[in-house]
C-alpha cells in the first residue's frame, strides 16, 4: 500500500455520504439476456455491486454516474446485492450487465468449482483494486485466532458473497467446519455492524477495499471494544489448496486508526460481464474507467489502486475482446 495514499484514505468516509446514485432515467436496456450492448447503440445498464456500506456499492454508484455522463445514449443503475457469487449468477442469467467480483470467486465460476456446478460464461473487463480480508472480534470474547472462533457466533458475510467464500475457506484452513464448529451468521455488512455493536455477534469476516465505510463505523464507534486479528497463519493452507491468488498484505494502521498495521490476506477484484458482451461498449467502458479514474477516487480512494499495469491480470478469466483493445490503446503492458 502506498504511503502517499494513507492520508487521503483517512478522510474517505467523509466523502462517501455525498455519493449520488444514478437512477436509470432514460433509454431502453438493450439485449439484456446477453449482457447489454447488443442491437442499436444506447440503453440502460445495471451494475451489480454489494452491500450498501461496502466499496463495491460506492464505486458502482460512481461508475454508473460516469457512464451516464460520458457514454452517449447509456444510463446505468447500481444495484445492491450479496456480492460476488450472486453477481456472477445474475450476469449469466441476464439480470445484470456488469458486475464486481472477487477474483477467487470468478476463478471458481470459469472453472465450475466452489459455488458453481459448471463453468460459467463470463469475461473480464479489467482487474480492479485488491480486497483485504478484515477479521474483527469483540475484545471481550477473548478470541485471539481463527481457531478460537469454535463455538462462537461468527458473521461469515452475505449468502453467495465473496466474503462468505473466503470466510469459509479461512475457517477450514484453521481446522474448523463452518457448518458445525461455529454459530454461522450469514449476514450482510450493515446487519453485521449492528450485531457487533449489540453483542449478538462475537466475530466477523469482511472482504473489501480500503477503507470500507462499514468497518470505519465499527472501529470508530466501538473503539477498543473491537479489534482485528491476524489471519495470515492460514495463508499457506489456502495457497496450497487454491493457488497463488491469495496473497499476504497488511491493512495500514491509519486506515482504521489502529495501533499497528494489521497483517492479512489479500485477493484482487475484477469487473465482469457475460461472454459475448458487446465489444465496442466494453472498449468504451474500460477506456472510461481509466481515463476518469480520478473521479472514482473522489468516491473512494481505493480507486487509486486500479492500475493499468495490472489491468490484464485476470487469468483464468478471459478478457472481453473490446476490453483487450481498449487496454492496447491505453498502453497497458
Amino acid at each position: 500500500m502506498r504511503t502517499a495514499r494513507r492520508t487521503t484514505r483517512r478522510t474517505a468516509i467523509a466523502l462517501l455520504a455525498g455519493v449520488p446514485l444514478l437512477g436509470a432515467c432514460g433509454g431502453k436496456r438493450t439485449d439484456s439476456e446477453t449482457g447489454g450492448g447488443g442491437g442499436s447503440p444506447g440503453g440502460r445498464l445495471t451494475i451489480a455491486t454489494g452491500n450498501t456500506t461496502g466499496v463495491y456499492y460506492q464505486l458502482g454508484g460512481g461508475l454508473a454516474r460516469l457512464i451516464g455522463r460520458h457514454i452517449a445514449g447509456y444510463q446505468a443503475t447500481p444495484t445492491e446485492t450479496g456480492a460476488s457469487v450472486q453477481n456472477i449468477q445474475g450476469v449469466v442469467a441476464g439480470r445484470y450487465d456488469i458486475a464486481f467480483s472477487l477474483a477467487d470467486t470468478a476463478n471458481d465460476a470459469v472453472n465450475g468449482t466452489g459455488s458453481f456446478d459448471e463453468p460459467q460464461p463470463i469475461e473480464a473487463l479489467t482487474r480492479l483494486y485488491p480486497n483485504y480480508t478484515h477479521v474483527l472480534v469483540r475484545s471481550e470474547t477473548g478470541i485471539e485466532s481463527v481457531a478460537d472462533m469454535k463455538g462462537k457466533r461468527v458473521s461469515t458475510g452475505s449468502p453467495k458473497s465473496g466474503t462468505e467464500v473466503i470466510a469459509n475457506r479461512v475457517l477450514e484452513a484453521a481446522g474448523l467446519d463452518p457448518a458445525s464448529d461455529i454459530q454461522a451468521q450469514r449476514l450482510g455488512l450493515p446487519e453485521t455492524q449492528d450485531g457487533m455493536k449489540d453483542g449478538t455477534i462475537d466475530a466477523m469476516f469482511w472482504s473489501g477495499g480500503l477503507p470500507t465505510g462499514g468497518i470505519t463505523d465499527l472501529t470508530t464507534s466501538m473503539g477498543d471494544a473491537v479489534r482485528f486479528i491476524d489471519v495470515t497463519p492460514q495463508l499457506p493452507a489456502l495457497r496450497e489448496e487454491y493457488g497463488p491468488i491469495y496473497e499476504e498484505g497488511a491493512i495500514p494502521a491509519d486506515v482504521y486508526q489502529q495501533p499497528a498495521d494489521v497483517p492479512t490476506i489479500v485477493v484482487p477484484n475484477v469487473l465482469v460481464v457475460k461472454k459475448g458482451f458487446d465489444a465496442e461498449l466494453a472498449k468504451q467502458l474500460v477506456t472510461l474507467l481509466f481515463e476518469q479514474r480520478a473521479e472514482l477516487e473522489k468516491v473512494n480512494p481505493v480507486a487509486a489502486d486500479i492500475e493499468l499495469e495490472n489491468a490484464r491480470k485476470t487469468d483464468p478469466i478471459p478478457l472481453n475482446p473490446g476490453a483487450a483493445e481498449a487496454l492496447d490503446e491505453l498502453g497497458a503492458p
